[in-house]
C-alpha cells in the first residue's frame, strides 16, 4: 500500500496547508470512512470544477489546488488524494472514458479516485462537483459517481494509479486557462473493454 500512501511532488500532502487542512477533516475521528467522508465532500463541495465554474489558474499539484480554490477533474483528484493520505488512508487515481457529447466520438479521460476502506476493499469516489445533471456522493458500499458508461467507446478503465497519468500531467502543464484545457481535454484508446473490478 505504500504507493498510494507516498507523498509527491503532485500529490505534496507533506505541504504544510494541505496538513493542516487534512487535520482539520479528521478532527475527533478514528474511522477511515468518516474522514473519507469529510475530505471527499470537502472537495466536491468547496474546490470549484475550472470548466463549471470558468476559474483560472489551471492547477495540477494538490497545493496548487487549495491555493486557487479550483480545478479541473484530474486536479481535485489530487488534492483528494493527499488529504486522505495524510491521514494514512490509501489512495490512488482511476480514470474513465467518456464521450465529450454523450453521442460517440470525441473521447476524454475523466479522472477520480479508489480509496482504501477496511471490510470494504478499493472504493471508487468522484469529487468533480456537482450540479444539475450531477450527483455524485460517498455511501459506501454502493458507487454514486459523477458518470455512468452508456455508449459504445465509453469505458471505466481497471487501473488504480498510484499517481496520476503522464498524459493528465502534459495537459494541464500545457496549457494555462480552462478553455484551452477543455479543448484539449486528454484521451486514451482501448486496447480491449475493461470492467472496474475491485480487490
Amino acid at each position: 500500500m505504500q504507493e498510494y500512501l507516498r507523498s509527491t511532488e503532485m500529490i505534496d500532502w507533506n505541504h504544510p496547508e494541505v496538513k493542516k487542512l487534512a487535520k482539520e477533516l479528521a478532527f475527533g475521528l478514528d474511522d477511515p470512512v468518516e474522514i473519507t467522508r469529510n475530505c471527499f465532500e470537502w472537495v466536491r463541495d468547496e474546490i470549484y470544477h475550472s470548466h463549471d465554474h470558468c476559474m483560472n489558474p489551471i492547477t495540477l499539484k494538490a497545493s496548487e489546488v487549495l491555493e486557487a480554490g479550483t480545478g479541473y477533474c484530474y486536479a481535485k483528484s489530487h488534492l483528494l488524494a493527499a488529504l486522505l493520505r495524510a491521514s494514512s488512508i490509501p489512495t490512488g487515481f482511476c480514470y474513465q472514458r467518456l464521450s465529450r457529447d454523450e453521442n460517440g466520438e470525441p473521447f476524454c479521460l475523466h479522472g477520480l479516485n479508489a480509496v482504501y476502506l477496511p471490510e470494504i476493499g478499493w472504493h471508487r469516489i468522484d469529487a468533480r462537483g456537482n450540479k444539475k445533471s450531477i450527483d455524485a456522493q460517498f455511501n459506501p458500499p454502493e458507487e454514486t459517481l459523477a458518470y455512468e458508461i452508456k455508449v459504445e467507446g465509453e469505458a471505466d478503465l481497471p487501473e488504480i494509479w498510484g499517481d496520476p497519468l503522464p498524459v493528465i500531467v502534459d495537459v494541464l502543464t500545457k496549457y494555462d486557462n480552462y478553455e484551452d484545457v477543455w479543448e484539449n481535454l486528454p484521451d486514451i484508446p482501448l486496447i480491449q473493454k475493461p470492467s472496474f473490478k475491485r480487490s
